[in-house]
């Protein structure tokens, strides 16, 4: 689920970006789309720009998405996910916190090393923090494949009512697939408006698709 780069800042930016940290609440983004939310490179917003977090951020070495210092504090986890997006993750302060692997049942530890790892988010996972001090993680999305190809479906998927836990659900049910088919080059022009999201599959997925869908879904093809 995670793999360690060759690309990595001095250990002792990370306390000190730690220590230059805004007031926020459990998460804040780094910098501001320039197009396509999910398939255009962002840029770093003015505030950060020549600082310690801002020149961590750009020590990473590829096209990016949406950056974001996320926050987990001591005894917190969050809901078990899977993400469309695979991710970069840099850990920059905590002790006795871990990503786990709730497919293949795998602790992965998160250590403020000064290394950027890159994550398969593809995997049913959860972030959890059993130790005493805040853990802050900066987490990267990559973006998504852009694809030509055409024989398309285009799909809407939304909920068939309302109800707290869709975004729980549809990310336990839908983002795994979603995922692969981003990688294998078989999905494109992913949107999503806070409620329902639409894509474009190759038919030869209409199948595929067609199995993993739950009835708490409305699945529309076109």
């Amino acid at each position: 689920m995670l793999t360690k780069l060759a690309v990595n800042v001095p250990v002792f930016l990370l306390s000190q970006a730690v220590s230059n940290l805004p007031e926020f609440d459990d998460r804040f983004c780094l910098n501001e789309p320039t197009g396509d939310f999910f398939y255009s490179e962002w840029k770093i917003k003015k505030q950060f720009q020549n600082t310690t977090l801002g020149n961590i951020l750009n020590s990473l070495p590829f096209p990016i998405g949406e950056a974001r210092v996320i926050k987990l504090e001591p005894g917190e986890n969050y809901l078990s996910h899977a993400d469309i997006d695979d991710r970069w993750h840099l850990t920059l302060s905590g002790s006795n916190c871990f990503l786990i692997d709730l497919d293949n049942k795998k602790m992965h530890p998160t250590l403020p090393d000064g290394y950027w790892y890159e994550m398969d988010a593809g995997r049913l996972h959860t972030a959890a923090n059993f130790g005493s001090t805040t853990r802050y993680q900066l987490v990267v999305r990559k973006p998504l494949t852009r694809t030509c190809f055409t024989d398309t479906i285009k799909v809407t998927i939304e909920p068939i009512e309302e109800r707290h836990d869709y975004r729980y659900h549809f990310d336990n049910v839908f983002s795994p697939w979603l995922n692969q088919k981003n990688k294998q080059g078989l999905m494109k022009d992913f949107k999503h408006d806070g409620r329902s999201v639409s894509f474009s599959i190759h038919k030869s997925q209409k199948k595929q698709l067609e199995k993993i869908a739950e009835n708490d879904f409305k699945v529309t093809y076109e």
